[in-house]
C-alpha cells in the first residue's frame, strides 16, 4: 500500500508520514530498549491485532526506522530492533512522555499496563539522583538497567551485569515518580547515605 502524504512541504509532515500511523510511535517505544521479538511486541502492545502489527514492522522497517533479523538456527525466529534513524527518535518520546504524564490521571478500569512503559520519564528522574553510571531499577517483577553518561540516558531489558546502583520500586512508586507526584530520592533515598533500596556498587 503507497504511503499517504500531506503533501506539505514540511518536515513535522514529513516526519507524521512516516510514524503518525497509530501504533508506530508505540512500536519504536517497545524497541527503544533493545531487540525483541514479535511476540513480545504483540503481548506488550495490547489491543493491536496480528495484522496491523505485521503491517506496521514492514512499513517501520520500509522506512529504515526498524530491521529484523533471524537469531539462530531456527528461520521463523527472528528479532526487531531499531536503526539508528529509529534510534534518533528516542529524544521525541522522551518529550511526548514529559508531556503527557500530567494527562494520566487515575489508571481507568480499561487500561492495560506494563512497568516498562514508565521507563522514558524514570530515566530523567534516574539520572537526577545518580548523573553517571549503570543504574538497575525493578519495578515489581521488572528488571531494566539504564546507562547514564555524556551521551545520554539509554535504557535496556533486564538487570545490568554489573549495576553501580540498584533500586527497587513498587509499580505505584514508580508511577508516582514517572508522573512527578514523587520525587525518587523521597522514594529510596540518597545514594551513600543508606536509602532503603538503594544499593551501591
Amino acid at each position: 500500500m503507497p504511503r499517504r502524504t500531506y503533501d506539505h512541504y514540511c518536515p513535522v509532515s514529513r516526519a507524521l508520514e512516516v510514524v503518525g500511523d497509530r501504533w508506530n510511535l508505540l512500536l519504536v517505544r517497545e524497541l527503544c530498549s533493545g531487540p525483541r521479538r514479535y511476540s513480545d511486541l504483540f503481548a506488550d502492545l495490547p489491543g493491536i491485532s496480528t495484522d496491523i502489527l505485521a503491517a506496521r514492522l514492514k512499513d517501520l522497517e520500509r522506512d529504515g526506522i526498524l530491521t529484523h533479523r533471524k537469531m539462530g538456527s531456527r528461520s521463523a525466529a527472528a528479532v526487531y530492533e531499531l536503526t539508528p534513524t529509529g534510534a534518533a527518535l528516542r529524544p521525541v518520546l522522551q518529550a511526548l512522555s514529559e508531556w503527557g504524564a500530567p494527562l494520566l490521571g487515575d489508571r481507568r478500569a480499561t487500561d492495560a499496563v506494563r512497568a516498562h512503559w514508565f521507563a522514558l520519564p524514570l530515566g530523567r528522574a534516574i539520572a537526577d539522583v545518580v548523573p553517571a553510571g549503570t543504574v538497575t531499577v525493578y519495578i515489581g517483577d521488572t528488571a531494566l538497567h539504564y546507562v547514564i553518561g555524556a551521551a545520554g540516558i539509554s535504557h535496556h531489558e533486564g538487570p545490568a551485569p554489573a549495576a553501580d546502583h540498584e533500586f527497587r520500586l513498587a509499580m505505584t512508586e514508580a508511577t508516582e515518580i514517572a508522573t512527578g507526584a514523587r520525587h525518587l530520592a523521597d522514594v529510596v533515598g540518597e545514594p551513600g547515605r543508606g536509602g532503603r533500596s538503594y544499593k551501591a556498587g
